[in-house]
């Protein structure tokens, strides 16, 4: 039970460490006059994705790399089948043809050359910095494409984020360093509480790395989906989960490479990234016909999801989730 206290309060620390990390970063940039929609592509979208990344950098410095690319690559597939698949139970979702233009075809084009990268003895600085220059040049054609086209919805979460920041500079700091400090001592337990599951279940960190931790770093993303389909505004949701697997990729991998090598095993380059391209490629027939992900879509993408968290237990190591479960 110890373990599983260190998982939860490690996932509450890094939940509540991001929140307030966001919330001050996004008020300080706004106070020093920085553009709303610079913030929005940068701090907003490093912020949110803070907690997946000080996961994967406290898994890779403490020799533990399974869980830091597991957590990469189980988060994108959870991101497609489970934060898509659970709010389409609510309500339709439409897959803009533009949306997956962009951001689709980047999120296959990077789940591509990661895979090509991995076979290379791993993801080392080098196809780190590609990766995180890759991102760069990415979000500078956002940002161009977004004056162009006069993008008022990050401007408005810009704001929406900044709400209730306190104005006084003194207070905007100590937030950022609290929500620091929540987001290195809530990976520290996160990545602890899970190497300790793994050694006591048998199982490989990878495997803990693409379920247990992936899952708990994805529920953000599902919590906001979910918002969104009740408020019937699921083709803003599927961008988000389209820019957070794409920011997984070129950024948390990239970063993380680049402050510590991380070896690929075989059991994921046989197998889990395959999973990860093919749920890259999942939305692409309903932009392409222009019809909404549905209920029997919804259904079909949890029963793949559970389909893919059972083989990891049963089909891969031979562990049944059950004896998982009732450690």
């Amino acid at each position: 039970m110890l373990m599983y206290g260190m998982v939860a309060l490690g996932l509450v620390l890094l939940l509540v460490g991001g929140e307030a990390l966001v919330r001050a970063a996004v008020a300080l940039a706004d106070r020093l006059g920085v553009s709303r929609l610079v913030i929005g592509l940068t701090v907003v979208a490093f912020g949110t994705s803070a907690p997946e990344l000080l996961v994967c950098i406290q898994a890779a410095l403490e020799d533990a790399p399974g869980i830091a690319i597991g957590n990469v690559v189980g988060s994108n597939i959870a991101n497609v089948l489970l934060v898509v698949g659970l709010p389409a139970l609510i309500a339709p979702f439409l897959c803009a043809p533009g949306v997956m233009k962009r951001e689709g075809v980047a999120m296959v084009a990077a789940s591509a050359l990661v895979i090509v990268i991995a076979w290379f003895d791993g993801i080392r600085f080098w196809p780190g910095l590609l990766l995180l220059l890759l991102l760069m040049g990415f979000l500078f054609n956002a940002y161009r494409q977004a004056r162009r086209d006069g993008n008022q919805s990050l401007s408005d979460e810009v704001e929406e984020l900044g709400e209730g920041v306190p104005g006084n500079p003194m207070i905007i700091i100590a937030l950022m360093i609290i929500g620091v400090a929540g987001l290195v001592a809530g990976s520290h337990l996160l990545v602890e509480g899970a190497r300790d599951i793994a050694r006591a279940a048998g199982v490989s960190e990878e495997v803990i790395g693409v379920t247990l931790v992936a899952l708990g770093t994805s529920l953000p993303e599902l919590a906001t989906t979910t918002v969104a389909a009740f408020r019937r505004h699921g083709d803003v949701a599927i961008g988000n989960v389209l820019g957070s697997n794409l920011f997984n990729i070129l950024g948390i991998l990239g970063i993380t490479a680049m402050v510590s090598h991380i070896p690929v095993p075989p059991q994921m380059l046989d197998f889990d990234l395959w999973v990860m391209l093919g749920a890259a490629l999942v939305l692409f027939p309903f932009a392409l016909a222009r019809i909404p992900v549905g209920r029997v879509a919804g259904v079909v993408f949890l029963l793949a999801y559970a389909g893919y968290v059972i083989a990891q237990f049963h089909g891969v190591s031979g562990m049944p989730i059950s004896k998982l479960a009732g450690l």
